[in-house]
């Protein structure tokens, strides 16, 4: 971004687990960084970005080198009910329609727009690794992912250069799902989930900023990318990593038992979630020369836990 005039990035839910950290990078880029939220007095920015309310949005994206939406409830916060599942997608869905039109109104749109996703886009599937080449799932996940990219794509009729990061499980210290996971480890309670052999397809959060940073910056970078580490592993091996990171024994409870005791606490959300997965890899951000960091889980967690 070594440019004579700033790049003027806007990022959409610049405020949370991969937002705050983006918006540090994009301004150590040199950057210029203008974030939407909806309680611009308590965004508490990096020095340097300035917080707009969403009324601000016709002006702000009026010009912008890119904008990059990361808006939507957690999947994980509790346990979907009805209305919850429709916040859930609402929030993506409604979110990215209220950018995409806005972007449609401006004199000079702007020219690129890098959509959050998830790895959710794919559904259950077996052991054979999954690039961005392969079919959307079915059930709520899938089905959301597809609606949300499909608000995405419409930018692209009016040329903006859209790209849509399918992010896995963004490991952090803070935030994200790692606490939760690593907890019952601690606790001494830790156990392979259900038959442990579903896919936990994982990304370091630093990484991702990374990624999200690129596909920025690099015009080449457009459509689906799998914002997901190359070495995906399964429910088993993590958890057994985590027990070794920690120090702690697992409890060789049966499958079954497992599946049994989060499907009736969680509900759908235990069969989405935790009991089936993907293997997924980011084949086309290593085809664009997208260098990882954190490559292999183990390595990943030694600065986490």
């Amino acid at each position: 971004m070594d440019r004579t005039d700033p790049m003027r990035v806007v990022v959409a839910g610049g405020t949370g687990l991969v937002g705050r950290p983006l918006v540090q990078h994009l301004l150590g880029l040199g950057a210029r960084v203008e974030v939407l939220t909806r309680n611009p007095a308590g965004a508490a920015l990096a020095p340097g970005a300035r917080a707009h309310p969403w009324e601000d949005l016709a002006s702000l994206l009026d010009g912008a080198e890119a904008v990059v939406n990361l808006v939507g409830e957690g999947i994980a916060d509790r346990r979907w009910t009805v209305a919850r599942k429709a916040a859930i997608r609402d929030s993506r869905i409604l979110a990215t329609r209220r950018l995409v039109e806005a972007m449609r109104d401006c004199r000079r749109p702007p020219r690129a727009l890098v959509n959050a996703s998830a790895v959710g886009y794919y559904g259950a599937r077996d052991r054979t690794p999954v690039d961005e080449g392969a079919a959307p799932g079915t059930g709520f996940l899938p089905d959301t992912c597809r609606a949300w990219e499909a608000e995405a794509m419409a930018a692209s009729e009016f040329g903006v250069r859209v790209v849509r990061i399918r992010t896995g499980v963004v490991l952090a210290r803070e935030g994200g799902a790692l606490p939760k996971m690593a907890l019952p480890v601690r606790l001494c309670l830790g156990c392979r989930l259900g038959s442990g052999r579903q896919g936990l397809s994982w990304i370091h959060l630093d990484d991702l900023v990374a990624l999200f940073a690129e596909a920025v910056r690099d015009t080449a970078w457009e459509g689906p990318f799998n914002g997901t580490a190359p070495g995906p592993i399964d429910n088993a091996a993590f958890t057994g990593l985590l027990a070794r990171r920690l120090h702690r024994p697992l409890l060789p409870v049966p499958g079954p038992l497992t599946a049994a005791a989060l499907k009736l606490g969680l509900g759908e959300m235990a069969d989405a979630l935790l009991l089936q997965g993907a293997f997924v890899v980011p084949t086309r951000a290593l085809a664009h020369g997208f260098t990882f960091r954190h490559t292999e889980a183990g390595e990943a967690l030694e600065g986490l836990v």
